[in-house]
């Protein structure tokens, strides 16, 4: 498949297809006739994969070795099993994080539940009276 219907298929654009290729992340292409890049298309596979790296915060450095480390081969399974299980842990916690974010503002969405009540009776009760500032002095202390 050539770089365009590689960028709709994946999702990428064909700059991102063009840059990850220079530096490493994706192999290159083998070239037709005409000398345009021919993918195959398991090479949609490869690319989902890195956006799901890519989704959960792995920098590019890391997807870069992991990218060399799998084209070296077998040998080098160990060493990217080791790879994602330290970044499996990386967002567990980035998850609990997250979980823990979102009871804070699920909380806070319920205290906004009642609202309208509130503002109603807020609304009906006399205003309260304003203090000054601190350090504000009245006109007759000058």
């Amino acid at each position: 498949m050539k770089i365009g219907e590689l960028a709709k298929r994946s999702g990428l654009s064909a700059h991102t297809i063009r840059y990850y290729e220079r530096i490493g992340l994706l192999p290159y292409a083998d070239r037709d006739q005409s000398s345009q890049r021919d993918y195959d298309a398991s090479i949609l596979t490869w690319i989902a994969f890195l956006g799901r790296l890519k989704t959960t915060g792995m920098p590019i450095r890391e997807m870069l070795r992991y990218a060399t480390l799998r084209e070296r081969g077998v040998v080098t399974e160990t060493e990217r099993l080791n790879m994602l299980r330290q970044h499996r842990e990386r967002v567990r916690a980035h998850v609990a994080d997250l979980q823990a974010c979102l009871l804070v503002l699920d909380t806070k969405i319920a205290g906004y539940a009642g609202s309208d009540e509130r503002t109603q009776t807020y609304d009906a009760s006399p205003s309260p009276r304003r203090r000054k500032p601190a350090g504000a002095r009245s006109p007759s202390a000058r």
